[in-house]
């Protein structure tokens, strides 16, 4: 199995374009992510699941103050991170497999990741996420809104989105409120769900 979702295997021109320190400023998603991370109190731990090499996002829930924690399957990604970002703690798994630091966090951060799983491993991290977050825990994560099917761009692997409408009947169903919807330039497509306080939904 490969842990990366076939980054691994582009890792050394992903850093080149997206993966360093000059090109992050006005990288797709910064913005967004950023005003995500503004909404959480200062010091709430976020883990990062599919970090790369956490740049350009990891850094931002660093730069506004999060105790934040990462997971990447790619071993080129960690060794990277490990450079960029030295005290953030970060390991090389497979989402889907890792232990999660043995620990709850208060926000849960998936960019670019969902719509690499097959369609049950998604429903599987949707399930993870809600085990995940303390109750009123905050998740973001992206993916196209249409329901569908291609292939990724860098790493020609078959991508899959849910479609939003079965994405917030997952979330709903692991006791997920969506929040808020939104798409940036990029036209990736933000889904901002929230844990319920009562847990016997």
């Amino acid at each position: 199995m490969d842990r990366s979702s076939g980054y691994e295997g582009i890792s050394k021109g992903f850093l080149v374009r997206r993966g360093n320190d000059s090109t992050r400023s006005n990288a797709i998603g910064v913005k967004e992510v950023r005003n995500w991370a503004r909404r959480l109190a200062r010091g709430s731990s976020v883990i990062d699941l599919g970090c790369g090499p956490g740049l350009p996002i990891t850094v931002v829930l660093v730069e506004e103050g999060l105790n934040v924690f990462a997971v990447d399957g790619s071993p080129s990604f960690v060794t990277a991170f490990r450079r960029n970002l030295p005290n953030v703690p970060v390991v090389c798994d497979s989402v889907l497999e890792t232990s999660f630091f043995d620990r709850t966090f208060d926000a849960v951060l998936a960019w670019g990741l969902m719509f690499l799983l097959d369609v049950e491993d998604q429903r599987r991290l949707i399930r993870r996420f809600a085990d995940l977050l303390v109750p009123s825990g905050r998740l973001l994560f992206t993916s196209p809104a249409k329901h569908g099917r291609w292939k990724d761009v860098m790493t020609d692997l078959e991508s899959i989105s849910l479609g939003a409408e079965e994405y917030r009947k997952q979330l709903q169903a692991a006791g997920l409120t969506i929040a808020d919807e939104y798409e940036d330039e990029g036209e990736n497509h933000y889904f901002e769900a929230v844990k319920h306080r009562n847990l016997d939904y």
